[in-house]
């Protein structure tokens, strides 16, 4: 229990990894973690779609930018080797929590494994272009999804950050 609260104290976004690709037992545990968030009614109404195809990250790296804003050939997945794209279904349940528990999941079992990770945004705009839609439906769902986040992941290139001080007002408590 201790090292579980001390790995969610510890975990930190990282922006540089390897090119080396995770591996696939590595892969499966954090989509695992995911699969176990809580969900509104126990809809299970999140979908995850595991990219490491070289073609697909620099599609969704092309189309993120452009959303964006970013410069030309800016890399707004930062190198990592597997982007794990987080949907729900549209009108089921709570989507967007749901999905954001699956991404919280993620992010900690990635951290207890030893890899960097990263929220993404700009996936509900990414979704809602032909585009986005076509890749959906060539990772073989069809039907109405809203794009919540991704999570980038991969072997730190220099580490992990270190922890920054929290701010003293982030809460109280009322008795």
């Amino acid at each position: 229990m201790k090292e579980t609260i001390a790995d969610i104290k510890m975990r930190r976004s990282v922006k540089e990894y390897k090119k080396e690709q995770i591996t696939d037992e590595e892969l499966l545990t954090v989509l695992e973690a995911g699969m176990n968030a809580p969900s509104g009614g126990n809809k299970q109404s999140p979908i995850f779609i595991a990219v490491q195809n070289p073609e697909w990250i620099q599609k969704l790296c092309k189309l993120n930018a452009e959303i964006a804003g970013a410069p030309e050939g800016f890399d707004v997945f930062y190198g990592a080797p597997t982007i794990i794209l987080v949907l729900a279904q549209k009108g089921v349940g709570n989507p967007v929590e749901d999905a954001s528990l699956c991404l919280g999941n993620m992010f900690n079992a990635a951290y207890a494994l030893g890899l960097g990770s990263r929220w993404i945004n700009r996936i509900y705009e990414t979704f809602e272009t032909d585009l986005g839609k076509e890749l959906l439906k060539e990772a073989g769902y069809e039907g109405e999804y809203i794009g919540v986040g991704s999570c980038i992941l991969g072997y730190p290139k220099n580490g992990f950050p270190e922890p920054i001080e929290r701010k003293p007002d982030y809460y109280k408590i009322i008795k």
